[in-house]
């Protein structure tokens, strides 16, 4: 449903905008552009253009998307998959983007969260408050094997 009908002409200049200002998906600019109004037989060819003029690039939104949610969010892996998939993303450029992160930063991202979350958990009982924190990772959407490995380094270390 529209939200403010808006010509088409003004619909691709604020779309154009909306791409210079920070990277875009094809799914998001769909959403903005139905919420323009714009006449969806011309969407397609409107999202074709937006990337011969280098306002679209899947491939860079899923870079930047990864970089960010990873560095400013802590976000794993799993939770970055399943939100780029959310967005339409094709899986090679999923796949390319994860494996810019730097596998001994991610490690050491796991770890630092979690044991922050073990010191800032109040629960006493030990097995409540183990898994509290593997929720929390889990969540975070970090793998369950790492977050094993990271649990035990944890515990280990606080021992």
């Amino acid at each position: 449903m529209p939200k403010k009908k808006i010509s088409p002409l003004k619909a691709e200049e604020k779309i154009a905008a909306y791409c210079a200002y920070q990277e875009r998906c094809k799914s998001e600019i769909k959403t903005k552009l139905e919420e323009y109004g714009y006449p969806e037989e011309k969407v397609d060819l409107l999202l074709q253009r937006l990337a011969l003029e280098g306002f679209l690039n899947e491939n860079r939104f899923a870079s930047a998307f990864v970089r960010g949610k990873f560095s400013i969010k802590k976000w794993g892996k799993v939770r970055i998959r399943q939100e780029l998939k959310l967005r339409e993303i094709p899986e090679i450029y999923i796949k390319s983007a994860l494996n810019e992160i730097n596998e001994e930063e991610y490690w050491e991202t796991l770890i630092y969260l979690t044991e922050r979350k073990w010191r800032l958990t109040k629960e006493t009982n030990p097995l409540k408050k183990k898994a509290k924190v593997q929720r929390f990772l889990m969540f975070r959407g970090f793998e369950q094997d790492l977050i094993k490995e990271a649990m035990d380094q944890v515990n280990e270390e606080t021992s």
